[in-house]
């Protein structure tokens, strides 16, 4: 089994879906004690990577090496137990409406363990304090706002003290407020959980100034840097600055001659 402090190393990963690939030969290193933001555009292959490392896709070539064990190489046994070690918050917090806050945050525990239900219970409640939710364990989803949601699949990944927590657009759908407040549960989390491997995926750059330790970016499938953030802000790399300072690509915009006759009946229609 892997070490207690779990790196996450990826080599030569190449994947995707069916015979197109996605991620095209990523090398990387994801520490643990960090947490690293996977940053990119739209479609570069941020969530394909995220649901590699879940171990949810298999690569096509190459590995993800997790403590120093290869993850798809180990027996069905040990998978199964790594991918327990795993926390996923998803983007709109993913709690189901017919269970209370409670019942949702504790789902992990019923599930993979035989706990009994007061002890469950309790360690619900432990980790809804440490989101700020403790008194709302009893509420239902549909009874808080989306912040608060949001903070709740928090409280659910970490639930299971896991290894290494996954974290899919944290900031995405809130406002300013409950997206610096999200910043700083993050960083709670590092503080409460020193050898947890954090992965933040996000297109957030203000939330990407306040919490990364580590960075990857992706660029086209590829890595087009992996580093510490002062590195990346120091980058003369163009797509790296273009990115950085949100410079939008030059779009041509061919002129297409609408013609008087389709004008003219389009003007007919609308002055109806």
């Amino acid at each position: 089994m892997p070490t207690t402090t779990w790196d996450i190393e990826l080599k030569d990963l190449w994947g995707g879906y069916n015979n197109t690939k996605i991620l095209k030969g990523i090398n990387g290193s994801l520490p643990a004690g960090k947490i690293s933001v996977i940053l990119g555009g739209s479609g570069c292959g941020k969530s394909t990577l995220l649901r590699h490392i879940l171990g949810l896709n298999r690569p096509m070539e190459g590995s993800i090496h997790i403590g120093g064990h290869d993850f798809f190489a180990v027996d069905s046994k040990q998978f199964r137990k790594i991918r327990r070690r795993m926390g996923v918050l998803f983007q709109d917090g993913a709690l189901l409406g017919s269970l209370t806050l409670g019942e949702n945050v504790g789902l992990p525990l019923a599930e993979h363990t035989k706990l009994p239900q007061e002890t469950i219970r309790k360690i619900v409640l432990h980790k809804l304090g440490l989101v700020g939710l403790a008194d709302y364990i009893d509420y239902y989803p549909n009874e808080l706002s989306g912040g608060m949601r949001k903070r709740a699949g928090l409280a659910r990944a970490i639930v299971m003290d896991p290894q290494i927590l996954l974290c899919d657009e944290p900031t995405s759908g809130l406002d300013p407020i409950n997206a610096a407040e999200m910043d700083q549960l993050l960083l709670s989390m590092k503080e409460h959980f020193p050898a947890m491997s954090i992965v933040v995926v996000s297109h957030d750059l203000e939330s990407l100034y306040n919490i990364a330790d580590n960075v990857l970016v992706i660029n086209q499938g590829q890595a087009a840097y992996c580093g510490n953030l002062e590195g990346l802000k120091s980058s003369e790399e163009t797509y790296l600055k273009q990115l950085l300072g949100r410079q939008p690509n030059s779009v041509k915009q061919p002129t297409i001659d609408l013609g008087a006759d389709v004008q003219a009946e389009l003007s007919k229609w609308l002055e109806k």
